[in-house]
């Protein structure tokens, strides 16, 4: 303890020199020297505290002096003062504002960041409290200074907790003091420029003068209006945004009400929590259906009833119960009673009465401190601060007030941070630890904490994952989760505190040869792998017998191979590796039911291997799993049992069980036309009789198929691996795909390039050489094509029937040209914008911001297949053949395209080992085996469209016609498509002709009227070009 004369002369001094700095400054080094306690003892923060009271100004410079010479470690004990030295800012003596400003300053400079909702309940307190304009304007300053001295973790604290400071300081804007008003527009600007969305940072000027001035909202809505929001909206944008659209949802205005129920649509599909959803759109609910109900513009009521349907399925509801203000109270008793243990017993003494009541702070002083820094602990919890990469916050929220008491204060505060840290870690391992049935003769293989990012996408924290011997997990999260990422984090060695591989062998088994060299034999393929170098021969052939490939499978090419028997050629090398820990992605993609019962068994069978599953193949998951791991909140929780048991605890899992249990919704584009099809009953593909070989292969792949398509067809392909499903379908479609003009049936070969330099003699006797094909259009039943003669200018082309063009060897050329109009009229009214792509891949359920900001290589398996599928649809396809369209696709989004297919206009094929999702959706089956194909179900064909022109009985009439097909395309003409008749062989079939009554000249005149209505229509609407040869049925 300092002699008495030490501390005397300095507080005598504070009180009656004008030198009060000299001697605060003194004070506050005296401390410093002979610790904390002497605040107390020498009566130190009493003096200066009564100073405050009496409004001198020493007491506000004392004050500052401590903040400044003490550091952080000072800040419980100073910041009771902040009221009273904010009230100190109305004195009219210029020395004692100067000192409240430099203390409040000094005090404020010393707060984390964690803290500033606390400082900041102190000033808004000021500010209702407040009567005279300068303390209010000074606590308006501090506010705006502290968020721009924190920089952008300022601006990042500001953001997370907008919702509950700014609705007090915007009051502020309306204060009739014009230095008041004026200085809450700099601090709420300052505030909302803290906002992570980058659409709304260019209108934050304008944003807050709506909240100053509520007659501009119409001018702020018309600029929202013109913005494209692409950026997820959250909790603090739209606590800026849904105040002005209340408002504007309240304007009389029928412009400003469409407007602004446009905006709230648009706001609304980029709220991704549903939870932040409920909370702040729900206000805008009875507002929005006030308008649907009682707008007097139809649009206007239309556009408010898409954007309440929106509202509706973000989350927002009438009804909505708002979540429960936090109990900081109850926090910070818990907080505090969990840190205490952690201290040395000179901090924390024990009840001299009880052994087992908590320990007490030493002193009332540092009760206060520790009150604070708990309260900041809590905070830290709640935010899931808890690994290692936060050791600095606990460090300036714990360690330096608390080790400040200590004599080696800088080690002592980074130690106790690292302590109390690690206790709340363990606490919350503890919560979200499996469940663990004692078993003494358990070998548990994996047992660790780590956490999984992928990028800046945090997807794991701090979570245990742990493994036992013998046992197999199956792991169930939505696509895009992080399953496949974990699988991979896993064999590449980057999961923390995970045992090598000499210690648990982990082997990768996935839908993707290790491997480019697809001309080797197959056991030549196994043999050539680097890590199986040491395994004989024999034992290769062996495994792959096993597995299925008998010897002269084995000896054929790995390109040879069907998707199915890939896998299987990668479970067979899996199994070479004598591995402990078998991760397994989507194993049964490509995989008939035999094998996928093979593949079962045989997992069951290895009492001594850990299986990691990722799949979504639900009965196979209920067969093989013995737990299920579950992706909830950053953590992996664990359920014992199979699938069953896992969706019996968690009902919102039924998807895995239930296609139509679904929350995602896929919407295909209408098929595009087909001149001549009226009926959606009617054939538009077929096969009659075909037997097909391979040109490598002696026996048939396929043996006298019949078959066909109508647009109304939704047809199952299904049998074993390397049945013929995919021949079968080439030859249907004749390789129709994407990438048609590329496949090797429309190159041109040299043979066909000398055929183009065949002369062509026309009528007249003059000798010309086809160029190119300019164009088609309709001859009769058929089509003329616009031929481009070489070395004549066009004026010269010619039209030519195609039947000429067919005869005369120009076959692939007509063919080309063909495919190239198909392509036309399915994209030619397609947009091909960023915003027009962007929505169509967010019909078949991609994320928008994934699909505009991420690249193909970033994306999950699942993710990848729905861009394929949104490929497949862009053209607006008649028909779409999905080969396994389910793998890797998650339970919700499998169903989200089963009910599209379900609605959808044109013909679908489905070639899947998935029988669940096959039998939902097709009542046509066709079992391929052995190139024989068996006919299931019943057949969504006319039976006619089958028979030979000569065996045609009467069709049926138009009207039955219609009647049979809610939604055809629109009819070109009476006659087949060259795709459905026979035209490109030349054996056009024959029919009836109807002789027509002449018409009149007034019903020419008529129709000649009509015709040019129907055009002038297409010019203002768009839509599919009106057929100018035929009238449209009545």
């Amino acid at each position: 303890m300092p002699p008495p004369d030490k501390f005397e002369p300095l507080l005598k001094r504070l009180k009656t020199s004008a030198d009060s700095k000299s001697a605060a400054d003194g004070l506050a080094r005296a401390v410093k020297t002979n610790g904390l306690t002497s605040l107390a003892d020498r009566e130190v923060l009493t003096t200066i505290t009564d100073l405050l009271k009496n409004k001198n100004a020493a007491g506000a410079v004392g004050i500052a002096s401590l903040a400044t010479v003490l550091g952080p470690v000072v800040l419980p004990l100073v910041l009771p003062s902040l009221p009273v030295l904010i009230q100190l800012y109305d004195e009219k003596a210029d020395a004692v504002r100067t000192a409240a400003q430099a203390a409040v300053k000094a005090v404020v400079g010393l707060t984390p960041v964690e803290a500033f909702q606390t400082v900041f309940q102190v000033f808004v307190d000021e500010l209702k409290g407040h009567t005279k304009w300068q303390g209010k304007v000074g606590c308006l300053k501090e506010i705006a200074r502290f968020v721009d001295l924190r920089g952008q973790e300022g601006k990042d604290e500001v953001a997370s907790i907008l919702g509950t400071i700014l609705p007090p300081i915007e009051a502020t804007l309306h204060d009739t003091k014009s230095d008041v008003s004026a200085q809450a527009v700099k601090t709420v600007t300052t505030l909302c420029l803290a906002l992570p969305n980058p659409d709304l940072l260019p209108h934050i000027d304008i944003l807050v003068e709506a909240m100053r001035a509520p007659t501009t909202v119409p001018a702020t809505i018309k600029a929202l209006s013109n913005t494209t929001f692409v950026t997820e909206v959250t909790a603090p944008s739209l606590a800026v945004l849904v105040p002005i659209l209340t408002r504007a949802l309240n304007d009389r205005s029928m412009e400003v009400q469409r407007r602004t129920v446009v905006i709230v649509e648009n706001v609304c599909k980029l709220v991704r929590d549903p939870v932040i959803a409920a909370q702040y759109l729900s206000p805008l609910l009875s507002a929005v259906e006030k308008i649907m109900t009682g707008a007097s513009f139809p649009e206007v009521r239309a556009f408010a009833e898409s954007s309440h349907k929106t509202l509706v399925s973000a989350g927002a509801s009438l009804d909505i119960v708002q979540p429960p203000p936090r109990d900081m109270e109850k926090e910070t008793d818990e907080a505090e009673l969990e840190v205490m243990p952690l201290l040395p017993e000179a901090l924390a003494v024990p009840s001299p009465n009880d052994e087992t009541a908590p320990r007490t702070p030493f002193t009332p002083m540092f009760a206060q401190t520790m009150r604070y820094s708990a309260r900041l602990v809590a905070e830290l919890v709640f935010r899931n601060a808890l690994i290692e990469a936060d050791d600095e916050r606990w460090v300036r929220c714990f360690g330096v007030f608390v080790g400040g008491w200590m004599p080696d204060g800088r080690a002592a505060a980074k130690d106790l941070a690292h302590k109390a840290r690690s206790h709340f870690l363990a606490i919350e391992e503890a919560k979200k630890a499996p469940t663990i049935v004692a078993d003494a003769t358990e070998d548990v293989l994996v047992n660790t904490v780590f956490s999984l990012a992928y990028g800046a996408l945090l997807l794991l924290s701090h979570t245990t994952l742990r493994l036992v011997r013998g046992r197999r997990y199956g792991i169930c999260a939505s696509n895009g989760s992080g399953k496949s990422t974990l699988l991979r984090a896993i064999v590449d060695g980057k999961v923390e505190n995970f045992p090598s591989q000499d210690e648990v062998r982990a082997v990768m088994v996935e839908h993707a040869l290790q491997g480019e060299d697809g001309s080797s034999s197959i056991i030549d393929f196994v043999a050539a792998d680097k890590a199986l170098s040491k395994v004989p021969r024999p034992k290769i052939r062996e495994q792959l017998l096993e597995v299925g490939f008998d010897d002269e499978r084995q000896s054929q090419s790995v390109s040879s191979l069907s998707g199915g028997w890939k896998m299987k050629l990668e479970l067979a090398r899996a199994m070479l590796y004598k591995a402990d820990l078998l991760l397994l992605d989507e194993p049964t993609n490509h995989l008939d039911v035999a094998s996928v019962k093979w593949l079962v068994d045989y997992l069951v069978s290895q009492d001594n291997v850990t299986c990691l599953i990722v799949s979504h193949d639900s009965g196979f998951l209920d067969n093989v799993t013995t737990d299920i791991i579950h992706y909830e909140s950053k953590k992996l929780v664990y359920y014992p049992g199979p699938l069953r048991a896992f969706v019996d605890k968690v009902p919102s899992a039924k998807s895995y069980y239930t296609l139509a249990a679904t929350s995602v919704r896929f919407s295909f584009p209408p098929p595009g036309s087909l001149m001549g099809v009226r009926s959606n009953t009617r054939a538009i593909l077929k096969l009659s009789k075909c037997t097909f070989t391979y040109p490598s292969r002696k026996d048939p792949s396929l043996i006298d198929v019949s078959c066909a398509l109508s647009l109304s067809s939704r047809v199952g392909i299904i049998g074993p691996n390397g049945a013929g499903k995919s021949t079968l379908i080439k030859l249907l479609t004749a390789g129709h795909d994407k990438e048609v003009l590329e496949k090797v049936t429309r190159v041109l070969t040299e043979e066909d390039k000398k055929m183009m330099e065949k002369e062509w003699v026309g009528k007249t006797g003059e000798k010309r050489k086809v160029e190119m094909i300019m164009g088609r259009a309709k001859l009769k039943k058929t089509y003329q094509y616009e031929i481009k003669w070489r070395n004549m200018e066009h004026k010269h082309n010619s039209w030519i029937p195609r039947d000429d063009l067919l005869a005369k060897g120009f076959t692939k050329l007509v063919q080309q040209f063909d495919d190239l109009e198909s392509s036309r009229e399915g994209a030619g009214s397609k947009e091909t914008n960023g915003p027009a792509v962007r929505k169509h891949l967010e019909e078949v359920g991609l994320d928008g911001d994934i699909a505009q900001y991420n690249e193909m290589s970033g994306l999950s398996g699942g993710q990848k297949m729905k861009v394929v599928i949104a490929a497949a649809l862009w053209n607006n396809p008649q028909v779409v053949v999905l080969d396994e369209v389910t793998n890797f696709l998650d339970r919700e989004a499998v169903g989200g395209v089963a009910v599209a297919i379900r609605e959808w206009g044109g013909a679908v094929c489905i070639i899947s080992h998935n029988m669940e999702f096959v039998n939902a959706l097709c009542p046509e089956i066709w079992n391929v085996e052995a190139g024989r194909l068996t006919h299931q179900g019943k057949a969504a064909i006319v039976e006619d469209a089958f028979l030979e022109a000569k065996d045609k009985a009467k069709p049926a009439s138009r009207l039955a016609s219609r009647k049979a097909s809610p939604a055809m395309t629109p009819a070109g003409s009476a006659a087949a498509t060259p795709a459905g008749s026979d035209v490109e062989s030349g054996k056009a079939t024959p029919n009836s002709v109807i002789k027509k009554k002449k018409m009149t000249r007034n019903q020419m005149k008529a129709k000649e009227e009509r015709k040019r209505l129907r055009l002038l229509h297409w010019l203002t609407v768009g839509g599919p070009k009106p057929d100018s040869d035929s009238e449209p049925e009545i």
